[in-house]
Parts: C-alpha cells; structure tokens; sequence
C-alpha cells in the first residue's frame, strides 16, 4: 500500500490507487486484507479508478479501541475524501455488509454494490448457528486463542476438518491468525447475521447484488432479498461462480455498473 490517509479517530489507513474512471473503493471481507481484493481492483482499472485498501486492525492499516461499526464506516469516509470525494463502493461478503451499513448511513455515494453477504435468513438453522459461533468466537479471542477463533470462522464457512487441520500446517496459517482479532469486527458489521430490512430500506443509491450460479440456495435467496429490500436494487447471477468468484467474471459485470 503506498498511499495513507487518516481516519476521525485518528487511525492510519493504508491504500493505493490504479486505473482511471469514475472511483470504487472495493471493500475486504473477513480474514482478508486489501490485497485479497487487489486482483478485482486489476480488472477495474481499465475502466474504473480502484482503490484498494486494508480495514483497520489488518495489514498496513493501525487500529484504535475500543471497536465499533460506526468507525469503519468513518473509514470509508475518510478514503472517500481522499479519493476526491465521488466514488461507489464495493463489498464482498462481510464487506458487503459494511457496504450496505455506509450506504444507509447518508454516504454520499454514487452506487454500491455487494458479492454474496452472507445473511443467515435464509440457511435453516443460519440464527441458531451464528448466535453460537459469536459466543464461541468472543471467548476464543478474548482467551487468545487465535487459532481457534480461526477454526471457527473456517467451520462457520463450511470447511471440513481434515482441511481445517491442513490449513493449521500450512504456511499461510500464521498470516490467518495475524487478522484472527479482526474477526470480531466482521461479526460485529454482521449484527445479528440477518438482513437488516429496516436499515436497507434507508439506502438512496443503486445497488447490485450479485450471487455466484454455483453457490448454495441460500445465498442466492440473500442475494436477492438484498436487491429487493433497497429503493434501486438489481440482482444478478454468475454463471459458474461460487463464493471465491474470479476477477475476470466480476469485474466486467461491475464496471458496466459503475460506469453506467
């Protein structure tokens, strides 16, 4: 990241900017940093001024306690203005969540748009299961256990154990438990895991929420009642795709929405 900007409660924002067009600020999801999101950005910038970045508490960003959602959302803020003060915003998964809590918050933005969040309406069980897996990663973090906190999150997603415990081995496991605090951030932007009728209702831009053709039932019910639940929704499907969706498949889709 070789640019940084400061946030209202005075913590660093690490980010960087490429291509040239109207301004997106792509949003991370949980355990990811901005450079999960860097090969998206790469496939915007012929038509899109991407602007990467790492959320607070990851990567190159700092990180001011006590948390709350509403200083990630002064984030978004701070990097709207430093990108000139017009730009959309795009999420994936929890990121998306936070881009949708930005939108309803009066950010002026000018469209936004969100890959499969996660919201657990729709998945039988989804309220039971996130109750517990909040409780669960509460006291994993607060003991500092941050493997366990990151066991979690991986079951939560539906990953087995034997990878589970593959992943435990391999190389990237230090990285995963590095960001392992800032999980608590994801499932504090997640509320309580279900669609928030009442706050997208406030959102005044276009939003796209688009779902992978390959991904579970569910998700395409929560991609959808996110289109239905704003004013300017639109839902799209990708053929193919699933929850780690290929830049070059989304890209395309979300610059013809923020150019158009």
């Amino acid at each position: 990241m070789d640019k940084k900007t400061t946030s209202r409660d005075g913590t660093a924002l690490a980010y960087e900017v490429t291509g040239q067009g109207p301004a997106v600020i792509l949003v991370c999801g949980a355990m990811s940093t901005g450079g999960t999101v860097a090969p998206l950005a790469a496939r915007l910038a012929d038509r899109c001024t991407a602007v990467v970045y790492d959320r607070r508490g990851r990567g190159a960003s700092g990180d001011t306690a006590p948390y709350e959602v509403a200083r990630e959302v002064e984030d978004l803020a701070a990097l709207l203005d430093a990108v000139g003060g017009d730009a959309s915003l795009f999420g994936v998964s929890s990121g998306g969540a936070l881009v949708l809590r930005a939108a309803a918050s009066g950010l002026p933005l000018r469209r936004a748009a969100v890959y499969e969040v996660p919201y657990a309406d729709f998945l039988q069980g989804g309220a039971e299961r996130e109750a517990v897996y909040k409780e669960q990663l509460s006291k994993a973090l607060s003991d500092g256990r941050r493997g366990d906190a990151v066991e979690l999150f991986l079951r939560l997603t539906g990953l087995g154990e034997e990878m589970i415990q593959g992943a435990r081995q391999s190389p990237m496991w230090a990285g995963m438990e590095a960001v392992a605090p800032s999980l608590a951030y994801d499932d504090a932007v997640m509320g309580d895991g279900l669609l928030p009728r009442e706050r997208l209702a406030a959102v005044s831009v276009p939003v796209l929420s688009v779902v992978g053709g390959a991904s579970p039932e569910w998700m395409h019910r929560s991609a959808q009642a996110v289109a239905e639940a704003v004013p300017q929704g639109t839902y799209r499907v990708l053929p193919g795709q699933t929850h780690m969706v290929e830049p070059a498949v989304l890209g395309p889709v979300l610059a013809d929405f923020f150019t158009g």
